[in-house]
């Protein structure tokens, strides 16, 4: 029997449901599968309101951990022949929750020596955040052999609509029946059960080496090559800015909550005044960069590590 375990943390459903499509073409009689949800002990409440979104941030991009509650000790004390892993970007990172439990001992435990394929969910920059992942899962000594990243289709100025609609409504539908509706697209996340059938294979045969090729063989990963460079200078302003939080939130709540409002205007800017830059700069170097864009691409679709 071979024994697999699903890691995650949903709060929408959204990336739960994408997991759940991958596993139904895993399993059969003689691979068993465990769920284990990553809960908080103070968990964040959905529909997110404003103020608990943007207090979120210097936690979520600084990669500082929240209490867990523990695995189960049947899930815990059990040797797994595979991990796959459910996570979300918050903020260019990992999130707070995913985050926290990879940095418990549980995860120590968990994914000692073991291999992990990874399963994200997210609005459409997700490079960077699975880089910590990464390096996460290096220091848990396991082994990524596989990655699966379904994103919102829609542009990128259309997808901040939805998606900041979606996390303060809590409704996954059409903004006034005009937009689309936001995050991960019902068919590709109905299309997921495609990526069960090569890590079903490379369950049984216990060999992993090829699965991400056979997986972007079914597109289980996109590039969007212009999102990178916005991803790495967002990575850069984002550190000033979680740093400069944290130090003025010495000065008590008030003041907390004053550099926080102050970073929300920040994002709007970035977000349509110098992520449209970026692009326009990216377009005008795509020819001089092209060949560092191509590794680029390489890069980002593998299971590598720089």
């Amino acid at each position: 029997m071979k024994e697999v375990l699903v890691i995650y943390y949903s709060q929408t459903g959204q990336l739960f449901d994408i997991i759940q499509n991958i596993v139904k073409t895993v399993k059969e009689t003689d691979i068993h599968i465990t769920y284990h949800e990553i809960v908080l002990e103070k968990p964040f409440a959905f529909p997110w309101k404003e103020e608990d979104f943007l207090d979120a941030f210097p936690d979520s991009f600084l990669q500082i951990p929240h209490r867990i509650n523990a695995p189960e000790p049947e899930v815990l004390n059990k040797k797994y022949d595979l991990i796959i892993l459910g996570h979300q970007v918050w903020y260019l990172s990992p999130s707070i929750p995913v985050n926290s439990f990879l940095k418990s001992e549980a995860a120590k435990k968990l994914l000692k020596d073991t291999p992990v394929v990874t399963v994200i969910g997210a609005r459409n920059m997700w490079y960077q955040a699975q880089e910590k992942l990464k390096r996460l899962l290096l220091e848990c000594d396991a082994h990524l052999v596989g990655n699966v990243a379904l994103t919102d289709r829609n542009i990128n100025h259309i997808s901040v609509i939805t998606i900041e609609y979606w996390m303060l409504k809590g409704k996954k539908d059409r903004m006034w029946g005009i937009f689309p509706k936001p995050g991960v697209s019902e068919k590709d996340i109905l299309e997921a059960t495609k990526f069960g059938h090569p890590i079903k294979e490379a369950i049984k045969t216990d060999d992993y080496t090829n699965l991400q090729d056979k997986l972007l063989k079914l597109n289980a990963v996109k590039i969007r090559p212009a999102l990178i460079p916005t991803d790495k200078r967002g990575n850069v302003i984002f550190s000033k800015w979680a740093a400069l939080v944290m130090k003025k939130s010495k000065a008590g709540e008030a003041s907390r909550k004053r550099w926080l409002k102050a970073f929300k205007y920040y994002l709007l800017f970035a977000i349509w005044v110098i992520a449209p830059i970026v692009f326009i700069v990216f377009l005008l170097t795509y020819m001089l960069l092209y060949r560092k864009i191509q590794k680029d691409i390489k890069y980002y679709s593998s299971v590598d590590l720089k």
